[in-house]
């Protein structure tokens, strides 16, 4: 990943933490805010199949990429907000995974 995703996350925590606050709401809001965005990428996957025929196809494939790219950033405002380095905590997470893979 360029660094500057992780920079960008970091800065992004700065801006809600000088308009916002850190207290416990406002953390649980950043989290919430994860499920919001996930909610998002299911409605443009459903959107994709065309699964609700009032409605019809009305996404893209590209529309979920970049729902689930919200999501993805969105994790790692939460993660820098609660005070851990998000790039560490997901090269933590890759480590794991990758050590469950077959060789």
């Amino acid at each position: 990943m360029d660094e500057s995703i992780w920079a960008t996350a970091r800065a992004s925590r700065a801006w809600l933490d000088a308009a916002n606050g850190t207290d416990r709401a406002e953390l649980t809001a950043r989290i919430l805010k994860l499920s919001e965005e996930a909610g998002e990428a299911a409605g443009a996957w459903i959107g994709v199949l065309g699964q609700n025929p009032r409605k019809g196809v009305t996404h893209t494939a590209q529309d979920v990429v970049g729902e689930l790219a919200d999501v993805v950033f969105t994790a790692l405002v939460a993660i820098e907000s609660l005070g851990f380095d998000s790039r560490e905590a997901v090269a933590s997470c890759a480590a794991k995974i990758r050590s469950r893979l077959p060789d």
